[in-house]
């Protein structure tokens, strides 16, 4: 039994050691978005090449943490803050605006868990007050 408890423990460390954000947002965001970003074909889903926007209001930065994909993933808070901000640097490199703000693991912990109900009337409120 002890055995069977170390090489799981050596398999949960060596997952945390060797994951990077690319690899996160491969496994945890490719339900919903391709791997350029895109939604999939015929989701109502928006793209994650137009996220610069929402990054102008502190509503925006909690919304992208909020949207229930990325809140309810099976990633710690540091993961998550890793993986926004890889989306936003290699889907949004063009137009993030000078002196962007990295997600931090502390803001992603406490806008975690705000339940966001309906995300797109969300996305759509923070962009028109924009």
């Amino acid at each position: 039994m002890l055995r069977i408890l170390t090489v799981v423990a050596l398999i949960a460390t060596a997952e945390q050691c060797f994951s990077d954000p690319h690899t996160d947002y491969l496994l945890y965001c490719r339900g919903c978005h391709l791997h350029t970003g895109d939604p999939v074909p015929d989701a109502n889903i928006p793209s994650l090449r137009e996220l610069a926007p929402l990054l102008e209001s502190t509503e925006g930065r909690e919304y992208l943490i909020r949207v229930p994909g990325v809140s309810q993933a099976d990633m710690s808070d540091a993961q998550v803050a890793a993986v926004l901000n890889w989306v936003l640097t290699e889907f949004n490199a063009d137009t993030l605006q000078d002196g962007f703000e990295p997600f931090t693991e502390d803001e992603v912990s406490q806008a975690r868990s705000k339940v966001l109900v309906d995300p797109l009337a969300a996305r759509r409120a923070i962009l028109e007050g924009l």
